[in-house]
């Protein structure tokens, strides 16, 4: 698996190079954002992992360069804690978000998850709500017509929470239970993650996202996809 990390200390960089390649990933490196973007369209790496405050591009620039033309799993490992950046980053089209300092289980966990929600799904129904048609098998969905649809694009995370609801139609997922199968259960306390990912959800899928009609917030439990 090769991965691109883009980072403007060169530090930070050196330490996860051998770290990585320690536990067999193949790294490629990028030091500002331009080169970043350079490198993805060179190397076609299977996971980007960036850090937002790079010179000459920042990371958010960078993810919607790479959003033009790539679905590949773009991971934020930076040192904003703030909501404002992560969502800013999330909207972007980044995929998952990490705060520095960080630890190398962690990081080695959020990319296992992103790996897993990128790998081929089983045969899976087709499911439809309001305006919108999933089809879970081709991991594809759509607002309008077959005939003339309009792709909503998610990101792995995004598609990740949206499979496990449409597949328990009418049940409530506790946020413990969401949190376990998309991040993995050493993440259970991540409620603000997953908060802010259901909120994605809403603003791609719902009618009218400030009053949604589909995915439930069942308060202090969890969520429900109520078809």
């Amino acid at each position: 698996m090769k991965i691109l990390i883009a980072d403007d200390d060169p530090q930070v960089l050196r330490a996860l190079n051998v770290t990585l390649r320690a536990r067999g990933y193949d790294i490629v490196t990028a030091g500002d954002g331009v080169e970043a973007l350079n490198r993805a369209i060179e190397h076609h790496p299977d996971l980007v992992m960036l850090d937002l405050g790079m010179p000459r591009l920042d990371g958010v620039e960078v993810i919607h360069g790479i959003r033009g033309w790539s679905d590949v799993p773009i991971l934020v490992v930076s040192g904003r804690t703030g909501e404002a950046d992560k969502v800013e980053a999330l909207d972007a089209g980044a995929d998952d978000y990490v705060t520095k300092p960080f630890s190398i289980d962690e990081l080695l966990a959020r990319i296992r998850a992103l790996t897993r929600r990128t790998a081929a799904p089983d045969d899976l129904p087709v499911v439809t709500f309001a305006d919108v048609t999933v089809d879970l098998s081709a991991k594809r969905v759509y607002r309008g017509s077959a005939s003339a649809p309009e792709t909503i694009r998610l990101t792995p995370t995004e598609w990740a929470i949206l499979e496990v609801l449409l597949r328990n139609p009418g049940r409530l997922l506790t946020r413990d239970a969401l949190l376990t199968h998309v991040w993995g259960p050493h993440h259970t306390n991540d409620s603000g993650y997953l908060r802010v990912y259901v909120g994605q959800l809403r603003k791609k899928l719902e009618p009218v996202p400030s009053n949604p009609r589909y995915f439930i917030t069942e308060s202090g439990m969890g969520y429900r996809f109520s078809p």
